[in-house]
């Protein structure tokens, strides 16, 4: 990392009645002398959007499909890492929570699960390109720019009939205590096989998968705000550190020493950031109450 990199960011509250749909809406500018780039790994989250009005961003992993450079960057549910690198850009980024992908997307998200890909090319995300014309410009009146982009998203799509249905799910998913599919059916009242039905739907994976992405999220979020062992902020649901060990390896694809032995300026800065302003660090662990 450039010792004069300067990372900020800036979160945005969404209005009320589109709140529901989106997990973070943020601002982030990277200051770096012209040509140089810093490289991060993005943890396993909800579908995301990255719009681009400077240098574009190119993910290079070997479990996702590159997508080249694009000014409007679309991610599907993950449980897997992205690794990317960026040099001086300016990107505005939206987080889509199960409901916003309901709402704005509509495709079965089991279909995008791990992918990246543009934006502006992929049929599902047509209702959303259009920000683009907001979004991906040098405009500096920066309420102004949020205004307009809220102001499309009310009209972009009606609200899906189940979405308290698709709320709860998420909700439950927040909740720590959450480990066990049964548990997680029998609070939504719910069968297994709806349930199952569901979250591919409008989640990306299995119930299972889920809770398991959430505790090992919720591991990862607390490492990065209070950096240290990771015996001081592992979930009180693993076994033992070898069941921890498996399974970030399952996610994250290395050890938890080989990441740790990774610079992490952007996540860093961001999920800092983002506690200090929205009170968790990353937006898998929002509850949507």
């Amino acid at each position: 990392m450039a010792s004069d990199c300067q990372i900020d960011v800036q979160f945005f509250a969404a209005p009320a009645d589109i709140a529901p749909c989106f997990t973070t809406i943020y601002l982030m500018t990277v200051d770096l002398p012209p040509g140089e780039r810093v490289v991060d790994m993005l943890l396993p989250e909800w579908a995301n959007m990255r719009f681009y009005s400077d240098t574009v961003a190119g993910p290079d992993s070997a479990a996702l499909r590159s997508a080249g450079a694009q000014r409007f960057q679309a991610t599907g549910p993950s449980a897997q890492p992205t690794r990317f690198e960026i040099g001086r850009s300016r990107v505005w980024g939206m987080g889509l929570s199960p409901l916003g992908w309901a709402r704005y997307v509509g495709a079965e998200a089991a279909d995008f699960v791990n992918l990246v890909f543009d934006g502006e090319a992929e049929e599902a995300f047509a209702k959303l390109s259009t920000l683009c014309e907001t979004l991906c410009c040098a405009e500096r009146d920066l309420d102004r720019q949020f205004e307009s982009v809220c102001e499309q998203l009310r009209t972009a799509a009606p609200m899906p009939k189940d979405a308290d249905r698709i709320i709860a799910v998420q909700e439950a998913m927040a909740d720590p205590y959450l480990t066990h599919v049964e548990d997680f059916a029998d609070r939504l009242n719910l069968s297994k096989r709806t349930l199952e039905r569901l979250c591919k739907r409008h989640c990306g994976f299995s119930p299972r998968v889920l809770l398991r992405r959430q505790r090992l999220v919720r591991t990862l979020g607390a490492f990065l705000t209070e950096p240290g062992s990771w015996t001081s902020v592992i979930d009180r649901h693993y076994h033992d550190q070898a069941h921890f060990v498996h399974e970030f390896k399952f996610f994250i694809g290395m050890s938890p020493s080989e990441y740790v032995a990774m610079p992490h300026p952007v996540l860093g800065a961001f999920a800092a950031e983002r506690r200090r302003v929205w009170g968790s660090p990353v937006q898998s662990l929002d509850r949507q109450r």
